[in-house]
């Protein structure tokens, strides 16, 4: 994690020096004494390599359930960043069995790229190339390497981005396709969940290759790479952010035709700090900031009477789901602190503060460690989804930590 400065040429108040030492402390608290701590004592499977791939919502290790790539990417950014800034041995461990799982099971010796999960025992279940997946162990690879050095992971995270632009990158309309079958061939099924919508492109996926990239590009500084991100941050900004209404747009035929009418304030406030992140490896960070304020303000609209944020809106289908999801909190935390970083306007910080106050008071599980996945919309703690598994990871919540540490 690079650190950012918070004010640069401003001298901090006593209020907002206070605010930042009090979340400052509490996400160090967090990192090291909750959610680091829950995955090592047990996500590691006890009777083979790698990590089991689910934990109900009441703690119960499901060991034979199956092994999702996100799951393991995610765990190998998650303590090979933590492990970057902290150097706590653990995570180095944890990190390392990460890696060597990720490189003798996931990757495909075949036809290059990684699959998308894996049976309990470590064979192929699902071999589809889904680019979603393919970014985010771009993204974990990287973050190793810049803990460690290991030139392995840097190689074949080089070697992903590559096949990424060889099948995926659309050069006559540009953006990246979704997915494809194990030797790269055309899929009828693109959708990354059953909620997914059916479409050639996605926000979700182009917006975790513009992180994937970005964290690949301070460690390897390739002019082609630099030339791909840049313009990812272009399609955020002249395609899938709506003009009219500064949220995200989701799901897009190949013509860049907008095929949804979904509001996701998670994405919406996750995209503001990222784009930011991503231009200033670029060394052009001033050029995304009037966007990245449009963005976070729209996400703002999602904010509930008690600091938390609502999880999506579709006013075309009178939905709106008023849960509080654990991943939505953790980004509404980052991209509330970044906007208050790009404006210097305080109101921002406070949200910031105040969404992390509803996390430790709600959505930390005290009694078993972890995050629940969720409160419900009439208040009572959702237990029936999982405490680890498929999408539930040490991403979200661990990256929120390190986020405000490093801009302490």
């Amino acid at each position: 994690m690079e650190p950012r400065n918070i004010q640069p040429g401003r001298e901090m108040s006593k209020d907002v020096d206070k605010l930042l030492r009090r979340i400052g402390a509490g996400a160090l608290e967090e990192l090291t004494r909750n959610i680091m701590p829950y995955w090592i004592r047990n996500m590691p499977d006890r009777n083979g390599d790698g990590f089991y791939g689910r934990i109900d919502g009441r703690d119960n290790v499901v060991a034979d359930a199956p092994r999702g790539a996100i799951l393991n990417a995610r765990i190998l950014w998650s303590f090979a960043a933590a492990y970057l800034r902290q150097r706590e041995p653990l995570y180095l461990k944890m990190a390392t069995r990460a890696r060597d799982y990720i490189f003798r099971h996931f990757f495909d010796d075949l036809h290059g790229g990684t699959y998308w999960s894996l049976k309990s025992n470590g064979e192929p279940l699902e071999t589809k190339k889904q680019i979603y997946s393919q970014a985010f162990f771009i993204y974990a690879l990287s973050a190793y390497h810049a803990a460690t050095g290991d030139r392995e992971s840097l190689e074949r995270a080089i070697t992903l981005f590559r096949l990424i632009e060889k099948h995926s990158f659309d050069k006559e309309r540009d953006g990246y396709f979704e997915a494809f079958t194990r030797g790269w061939g055309e899929l009828a099924d693109l959708r990354l969940s059953e909620k997914d919508a059916n479409e050639k492109k996605t926000m979700n996926t182009h917006l975790h290759l513009l992180e994937a990239y970005t964290s690949l590009y301070r460690i390897w500084p390739d002019e082609e790479l630099r030339r791909q991100l840049s313009g990812l941050v272009r399609i955020f900004a002249d395609r899938i952010v709506d003009p009219a209404t500064s949220h995200l747009n989701l799901f897009f035929d190949e013509e860049w035709n907008c095929r949804s009418s979904i509001v996701s304030y998670g994405h919406d406030i996750e995209a503001s700090w990222l784009l930011c992140e991503a231009a200033e490896a670029l060394g052009e960070a001033d050029s995304i900031s009037g966007v990245a304020l449009r963005i976070a303000s729209a996400a703002h609209e999602g904010l509930a009477e008690d600091g938390s944020l609502f999880y999506e809106r579709d006013d075309a289908k009178g939905h709106f789901d008023r849960d509080r999801h654990w991943w939505v909190q953790s980004e509404g935390v980052v991209g509330f602190l970044n906007a208050w970083q790009l404006s210097g306007d305080k109101s921002w910080l406070e949200l910031s503060a105040n969404l992390f106050e509803y996390i430790i008071a709600n959505l930390v599980d005290s009694d078993n460690g972890e995050w629940f996945w969720s409160i419900r919309a009439d208040g009572t703690v959702n237990r029936d989804d999982d405490k680890a598994g498929f999408w539930k990871c040490p991403y979200h919540n661990s990256r929120m930590c390190l986020e405000i540490l490093s801009r302490q």
